[in-house]
């Protein structure tokens, strides 16, 4: 069962659900969107995915189900992982796990709903992210959210044989509009105000 934790134009943020564990497992054998993914190397079957997304839960970590708004259909995964606490920072991943999704809009929707939490709700500062270079969809859609190149890591992915560059980006919660969050309590504020107003005359 999905929740809209948070609500953007094309997609909502859900928590994370174990039941989705078959869809998930479909995705992350998918050799197109495995090649995306740090953990291309591994083997994942459902009792595995499942209980990975049981412990998520479970410790509440800041992981979310991707949906879109208008079919309520299963999409993809973001979280936010590395976060310090203390310093205001932590670094983010993101999955369009169903193809059809792919160059829609959904990951620059998703991303920014994401953001909006880590500024808005945990507080952080910086959220850092890394992309490989042949990635160019990702790359424009982190670009379009407003991250920006901090550093290159060279020749540190290997792909059937060939190296390729990682890339560094970051964003800063300064340069980050809240697309969600901020309204929400914009609304509730004046609410607030428009009750106080009516007490008093």
């Amino acid at each position: 069962m999905h929740f809209r934790r948070l609500i953007g134009k094309k997609c909502y943020l859900s928590p994370l659900d174990p039941a989705d564990s078959e869809k998930y497992t479909e995705w992350i054998n998918d050799s197109e969107v495995l090649q995306y993914l740090a953990i291309n190397h591994k083997i994942y079957n459902m009792g595995v995915e499942q209980d990975i997304l049981e412990e998520k839960a479970i410790n509440q970590e800041p992981a979310f189900s991707i949906v879109d708004a208008q079919t309520e259909k299963l999409i993809g995964s973001c979280d936010l992982h590395n976060i310090d606490y203390i310093n205001g920072t932590g670094e983010m991943g993101i999955m369009i796990g169903d193809k059809n999704y792919w160059n829609r809009g959904f990951g620059v929707d998703a991303t920014s709903l994401l953001l909006d939490y880590a500024f808005n709700v945990l507080n952080l500062s910086n959220v850092m992210l890394m992309v490989d270079n042949f990635n160019k969809r990702a790359i424009k859609c982190f670009t379009k959210v407003g991250f920006k190149e901090i550093g290159c890591r060279r020749a540190a992915k290997n792909l059937a044989g060939e190296k390729h560059d990682v890339l560094y980006m970051d964003l800063l919660s300064s340069e980050f509009e809240s697309p969600f969050i901020a309204n929400t309590i914009a609304k509730t504020l004046s609410e607030h105000t428009s009750e106080k107003i009516q007490i008093l005359s």
